[in-house]
């Protein structure tokens, strides 16, 4: 077997692998979407604390459907041998990945616009339907129980939402699992809001985070190169 073989075959198992990966978390994400619930009766005790904090569904079908683009034109343009679907491949991962380059960095250097923004969107959501929608209330105390936190800045995100009127008290998690949980219990208790813990849950294992998102750009540099070689490889033909 031949360089130019080895590589092809190599390429199209890996990007096999990523295109069924790619409709795993499209179906689940699917899933979601449409029966949340269930999901969360399923693997609401198990799930990332910090996927709780943002809608899993339409991430998943978003991360889903480009793994699904990506290893269909890596896998296709090998077995095919097509120049154009390479170069396609190319294209698509080298987006990718000047996209996380830029997440990173914004992640980083803006960590402030990224809580206001955060702020902006989840506190109207929070005060609207915590209390009210089933599924959004149960992924929040799941998530506040495993983070230690409450709300995403502190207590009074969960003002005036329909559990706070209903009930004139706050989430147990913001007074430490102690009742009543008025203003004042909750403001002396002091819980952290989500946002800053799981910042800190971040900084805490940044060893690991950096570990997996340098592996993840080298498969992704990796694949560039082969998609590469393999194009210029017929172009010599």
């Amino acid at each position: 077997m031949g360089c130019f073989t080895f590589i092809k075959v190599m390429m199209i198992l890996f990007n096999l692998a990523i295109f069924l990966g790619g409709g795993t978390l499209l179906g689940v994400g699917i899933w979601v979407t449409v029966d949340g619930q269930s999901f969360l009766d399923i693997f609401g005790a198990l799930s990332s604390s910090v996927l709780q904090v943002v809608n899993v569904s339409y991430f998943l079908i978003v991360i889903g459907a480009i793994l699904l683009a990506i290893g269909f034109l890596g896998c296709c343009g090998a077995q095919k041998e097509s120049q154009c679907l390479l170069m396609m491949f190319f294209s698509v991962v080298l987006i990718v990945f000047i996209a996380e380059i830029a997440a990173a960095v914004v992640a980083l250097v803006y960590t402030g616009l990224a809580e206001t923004l955060l702020t902006a969107v989840v506190t109207p959501l929070l005060r609207e339907k915590y209390g009210a929608d089933r599924s959004l209330t149960h992924i929040w105390n799941v998530t506040m129980t495993e983070v230690h936190c409450c709300g995403l800045n502190n207590y009074t995100d969960f003002t005036d939402s329909p559990w706070h009127k209903e009930h004139q008290t706050y989430p147990e998690s913001c007074c430490n699992d102690e009742q009543p949980c008025n203003s004042t219990l909750a403001a002396n208790s002091k819980v952290p809001g989500c946002f800053t813990q799981i910042l800190k849950e971040i900084k805490t294992n940044a060893g690991v985070v950096g570990g997996v998102a340098a592996g993840i750009a080298a498969l992704e540099i990796a694949a560039m190169v082969v998609a590469m070689y393999l194009y210029c490889h017929l172009d010599q033909k």
